[in-house]
């Protein structure tokens, strides 16, 4: 019974894996001022108007961050892409394409330059790939930036889930309210979350979100930066995974 046991469980395992390895599948399309952008898509559910998650890395990462998150976030039923933006690097053995070929072409990769990458990215997935909900997710700086697309461009997004945005961008010419400025636009759902000692670095932002809608979560330990608070190898992780579950599950049923 034991070594039954152990082969059934092992066959499940191969499986999910198997399953997940082809449901991802690399692509590439223009940005917003033609520079190719990488990606990966995680797509589970033919049904187009399946909800589709769009993910978008933290600052010196790449589509890599995603690589344990989007297979978990396919098993709840959510389509996804996970994006490479030209401000970043590499994470989990994945090279950041989209800044590579920046380099190439001579283009700036900072934060507010990645702004064209993260909409063009939502326009092509409402284009080829969703005919339902497209939910942005973002990460750190990106976590900010899809606060400030979703307020300003509010046909782009459905529901916005942002772990640890902030004011990321004086250094960059803009203001120091230039994230709140949009965001106090947004009406969609919204779900943000951080590291404890982060909330202020948001609070505000928060706070300033019109949205009715509107769920945060602050872990009583000390957490994590950005999406990898969902990774399995951090022992607080379920928390979070709780709260985007609850958040998910009431704002987009599959």
């Amino acid at each position: 019974m034991k070594y039954l046991i152990i082969f059934i469980f092992a066959c499940l395992f191969g499986f999910i894996f198997i399953s997940s390895s082809k449901a991802k599948n690399t692509i590439t399309f223009p940005s917003k001022d033609g520079l190719i952008i990488t990606a990966d898509t995680y797509i589970t559910n033919p049904d187009k108007s399946a909800p589709f998650i769009v993910l978008f890395h933290q600052a010196g990462w790449s589509r890599g961050e995603y690589i344990e998150i989007a297979p978990k976030l396919n098993e709840m039923g959510f389509n996804c892409i996970a994006v490479d933006q030209r401000s970043g690097r590499s994470i989990n053995g994945v090279l950041n394409e989209t800044l590579r070929k920046a380099k190439e072409e001579g283009k700036e990769t900072t934060y507010v330059e990645a702004l064209k990458d993260i909409e063009a990215s939502l326009e092509y997935t409402r284009k080829n790939y969703s005919d339902g909900k497209v939910i942005a997710w973002g990460s750190s700086y990106s976590a900010a930036l899809v606060l400030k697309i979703a307020g300003d461009n509010p046909d782009l997004v459905d529901g916005v889930l942002s772990f640890a945005p902030g004011e990321y961008f004086k250094k960059f010419g803009k203001s120091s309210t230039w994230i709140q400025e949009s965001a106090m636009n947004i009406n969609d759902p919204v779900f943000i979350t951080s590291a404890n000692k982060e909330k202020s670095k948001w609070s505000v932002i928060f706070d300033s979100i019109q949205s009715k809608e509107k769920v945060s979560y602050v872990p009583t330990t000390s957490g994590n930066h950005g999406s990898r608070a969902l990774w399995e190898k951090f022992d607080d992780s379920q928390g979070y995974w709780d709260a985007v579950t609850e958040f998910l599950n009431k704002y987009f049923p599959r």
